[in-house]
């Protein structure tokens, strides 16, 4: 069976929302992928700087 991904609820103003569509559409993503994409690089890159994060 396919677990579902918990769901998160973020708060930005609409022109942000508007360029976060733009680069999705660019990119060919929906702008919850390319939101994901984004989280995945801000990660690697923490993880490379400051260790593994435990979870």
């Amino acid at each position: 069976m396919k677990e579902i991904p918990p769901r998160y609820t973020l708060r930005v103003s609409q022109s942000l929302l508007d360029k976060l569509g733009y680069i999705a559409d660019f990119e060919g993503r929906t702008k919850n992928k390319e939101l994901e994409q984004m989280i995945k690089k801000r990660v690697t890159a923490f993880e490379a700087e400051y260790g593994k994060i435990p979870v």
